[in-house]
């Protein structure tokens, strides 16, 4: 952890603690897990806390850190419904870690997950009663108690043509239509790739249908990666990033026949992108930004029309072009640029984009200099703002 001084550590102390009970502070904080890059002799891991404010003197400052165990290979950060919980997931052991975000200093807990090998994505019940949580090298969705915090069921793949769970990765959830969709993206050693998105039953976890998504033929292998619930889209309307196939396609419900159709929105290949990854919405909804991690790109959206939103401009940010969040005031655009240590594909960097003129301000080397690579950015809970269904990190 970076020393700081007594006073600044108790300010800072108070500050995150006024925080939940504050709509707003002069601060903008930023939780980024981290980890060694692979030339690093000895491997480490953490949460770096960071003060992402371009206009605050602190800018680019890590404030704290919380030590994580050097073998855990922690992934994505999440949230639940009301921002009080942060869940960590891991590829690299079969453990779901929560913080609990009201109580400071923050306290990592581990939750045992046997039946997930690879955990990837989490998303959170309206409710704020249950959690699902991806396992993309056991090939199983497992339903937690998010109140308790402990997996209550395994979900595992069905042996009907049209109704299993492959390689699971993304999760978006709409209790509204009592619906869970999945998609199939990779074999962890890559060696395999899916094409499908799988849709369950929200309240039982029950296999519904499966879905093809993907321009050509079987096997198609387009590894279709995250999937979000377009905010206030009325019928409920998904989007996916096809990583491998590099497109980005829209799921249509119909209120009618209780199913959702499929149709492609748009392909990066024409405009030399490659591996699309992670979606982010304003609030409005109004506005959709897609990551694009090879050579490392954000591409902006007219969302006004979620069933096809309109391409506007892409915006180059740096290798590994993965996740994003916006400021409150949505002015400024942060993309954490790093994709599971890959190389060509793990800047270390973290872009600042100004969208108020749609031009990059400069870059965040902190964790980069060290020799770290992040791999998740989110907002402390007093400056996010949720747009979409997917995961709660959005």
């Amino acid at each position: 952890m970076r020393s700081l001084k007594p006073l600044r550590l108790f300010a800072l102390t108070v500050a995150l603690l006024l925080s939940f009970t504050t709509p707003a502070l002069a601060d903008l904080l930023a939780l980024l897990n981290y980890e060694s890059k692979p030339n690093q002799s000895v491997r480490r891991e953490g949460i770096a806390i960071m003060e992402i404010d371009p206009e605050s003197s602190d800018f680019g400052k890590i404030l704290m850190e919380i030590p994580l165990p050097p073998d855990l290979v922690a992934h994505h950060i999440f949230f639940n419904r009301d921002r009080t919980k942060a869940y960590i997931t891991a590829l690299g052991k079969s453990i779901l870690h929560v913080v609990d975000l009201t109580k400071f200093p923050y306290r990592l807990h581990a939750i045992d997950v046997p039946d997930c090998q690879v955990g990837e994505d989490l998303v959170v019940s309206e409710d704020n009663q249950t959690w699902y949580l991806t396992c993309m090298g056991s090939s199983t969705v497992i339903m937690g108690d998010a109140v308790k915090d402990q997996p209550i069921k395994t979900i595992s793949a069905s042996g009907s043509a049209d109704a299993f769970i492959l390689y699971p990765h993304g999760i978006a959830i709409h209790n509204g239509i009592d619906r869970v969709l999945i998609t199939s993206t990779v074999k962890p050693d890559m060696s395999e790739q899916g094409d499908t998105v799988t849709v369950l039953e929200a309240k039982t976890g029950k296999v519904l249908s499966t879905h093809k998504l993907a321009s050509k033929p079987a096997p198609a292998k387009s590894a279709p990666v995250e999937i979000m619930f377009a905010p206030n889209a009325d019928p409920p309307v998904v989007h996916i990033t096809n990583m491998l196939e590099a497109t980005l396609w829209a799921g249509i419900w119909d209120p009618k026949t209780q199913t959702f159709s499929f149709h492609q929105i748009d392909d990066f290949g024409p405009r030399q992108q490659g591996m699309p990854l992670e979606m982010l919405y304003n609030a409005k909804g109004d506005r959709l930004y897609v990551t694009t991690a090879k050579p490392g790109f954000v591409n902006l959206y007219d969302n006004s029309d979620p069933r096809q939103p309109k391409f506007l401009k892409a915006i180059p940010a740096a290798p590994g072009a993965h996740h994003s969040v916006l400021s409150p005031d949505e002015r400024y655009l942060f993309v954490q640029n790093s994709l599971l240590n890959l190389e060509g594909m793990s800047d270390g960097s973290i872009t600042v984009i100004d969208l108020k003129d749609d031009k990059v301000l400069g870059s965040i080397d902190t964790l980069k200099a060290q020799g770290f690579n992040p791999n998740c950015i989110m907002l402390l809970p007093n400056h996010f703002k949720q747009g979409g269904l997917r995961a709660n990190a959005r």
